[in-house]
């Protein structure tokens, strides 16, 4: 049971990982691109897009920081699900505005946010880094 206890933790932690970077990629490059760089096929204003891009860069902070620094580790299940509520935007806008395989992304990444959503939620206890010292105490002591 320990074993699969920990395989979760390593999957979350990799999921993690790869979310956040995607996040902190696409969050940047639209709080750093012109405006005009960032038209598609859907016209959106620039102070929705500036919004989009610090929710998806601190979305993805707080994928993994919470949890890595166990302060408020109850936020990473949030940043999450708000990563998922974005993602169900993006997926809706590419549907409609789109061919309907170009959803097929956003739909997946969304998904993936929602498992670690899931995943860390409230009650689920960060993994605990082994006490190196717990087994010299004990060995003195015998």
């Amino acid at each position: 049971m320990r074993n699969r206890i920990d395989m979760t933790n390593v999957g979350l932690w990799i999921l993690q990982g790869l979310l956040a970077a995607l996040f902190l990629f696409a969050g940047v490059m639209k709080l750093v691109m012109p405006i005009e760089a960032m038209a598609g096929p859907v016209a959106l204003p620039g102070a929705f897009l500036r919004f989009i891009g610090v929710a998806e860069t601190l979305g993805a902070f707080g994928l993994v920081l919470p949890w890595l620094f166990r302060i408020k580790p109850g936020l990473t299940p949030l940043a999450a699900g708000g990563l998922v509520i974005i993602m169900a935007g993006a997926t809706t806008i590419s549907g409609i505005w789109m061919a309907p395989s170009a959803a097929i992304f956003p739909l997946v990444v969304g998904i993936l946010a929602a498992v670690v959503a899931a995943g860390r939620r409230p009650g689920v206890a960060p993994a605990r880094r082994p006490n190196r010292f717990a087994t010299r105490a004990g060995s003195m002591a015998a």
